[in-house]
């Protein structure tokens, strides 16, 4: 695949979920150096996947190369939930809602914004600017053969949301319409952003690695005909009892996407692997590997191939001092 205007690929890069120094050093080593406050690389661009913010100790610092990169034509990005959950979190809801925001502000979800909300208190004008920033983010790409997303491609989906928004950015509008289930904007943020949830059995709860307890697992899209859970289950966390072995419903198998090996190149995040990275597909790379937990963040060298290559990952070990509160040098690093 040849690529426009001398480009020699796109350097994918996963959840950074707020290690922001550790951003910069998979970025150095990619060969990205700062000029005028921003990573360049001569040859090659970059593509965010997603997840920018929350859980780490330099969200603003993350949010700040990656902006800097995106306006200055350094970078592409998509949406990833967490972006989508700020906006929902931050965006009062109409009062046909019946209720003060977009995503209610419960325990749960205060939980998750908190580490954002706190690292940008002192700074409400760069939080309002980033807000509106995470709205011109768009929730898919397809760019000189390769496609994008954070969670799940699911090319019906795909073609609804460009229907409405052919650049796959949403409005207010789409926003307010997505929180309410069963719409078709509901059904495009979902999918795209967070994939698709299996629900487990009456009584049965999963405790995750990063304190939360579920009541569904994250499923694939590359099972060409899939069988039992675990034909489909896509987490770090195993399925109780012998819960893999369970047949899926024909319910249940409606509602996962496939995407096929035919297909163009797919990256996505989201999914918090663990240990070296690897493809779960011929054409389809993850690139969440747990960083704000002390995994891996990852990036993947694209430079036109149609059959992805493992050799093609690069990584940064997140390492502990990652937990610090940054020095006021590493969010002013002009």
């Amino acid at each position: 695949m040849s690529m426009q205007g001398g480009l020699e690929g796109y350097d994918l890069i996963g959840d950074v979920h707020g290690c922001g120094a550790t951003l910069g050093s998979l970025l150095e080593r990619l060969g990205y150096h700062q000029r005028g406050g921003v990573y360049r690389h001569p040859r090659r661009k970059v593509i965010f996947l997603g997840d920018l913010i929350d859980r780490g100790p330099r969200i603003r610092l993350a949010v700040t190369i990656a902006r800097r990169m995106v306006e200055e034509g350094e970078a592409h990005i998509v949406m990833g939930n967490h972006e989508y959950n700020a906006l929902a979190y931050c965006h009062r809801a109409p009062a046909s809602l019946g209720r003060e925001w977009l995503r209610e502000h419960t325990p749960r979800h205060n939980r998750i914004i908190k580490e954002t909300l706190e690292q940008y208190h002192d700074h409400p004008q760069e939080w309002e600017e980033t807000l509106a920033w995470f709205l011109d983010i768009p929730l898919c790409l397809e760019l000189d053969g390769l496609r994008v997303v954070h969670a799940c491609w699911d090319q019906p989906l795909v073609d609804a949301l460009r229907r409405v928004r052919p650049d796959a950015r949403i409005d207010r509008d789409f926003l307010v319409d997505s929180v309410v289930p069963g719409t078709q904007a509901f059904r495009i943020l979902d999918r795209l952003t967070r994939g698709t949830h299996l629900p487990l059995p009456e009584g049965v709860e999963l405790h995750s690695g990063d304190g939360f307890t579920r009541r569904s697992f994250r499923a694939h899209f590359w099972a060409r005909q899939p069988q039992t859970w675990g034909d489909v289950i896509f987490q770090p966390d195993n399925l109780p009892d012998d819960l893999e072995q369970r047949e899926l419903t024909d319910e249940q198998r409606s509602r996962l996407s496939f995407y096929g090996p035919e297909q163009p190149p797919l990256f996505i995040g989201h999914y918090w692997c663990e240990g070296i990275p690897a493809l779960p597909a011929v054409n389809v790379a993850c690139l969440d590997y747990s960083a704000v937990k002390f995994g891996r963040l990852v990036a993947y060298r694209w430079s036109g191939e149609a059959t992805l290559d493992a050799d093609h990952f690069v990584w940064i070990r997140v390492p502990r001092e990652e937990e610090a509160r940054p020095q006021p040098w590493e969010i002013d690093f002009d």
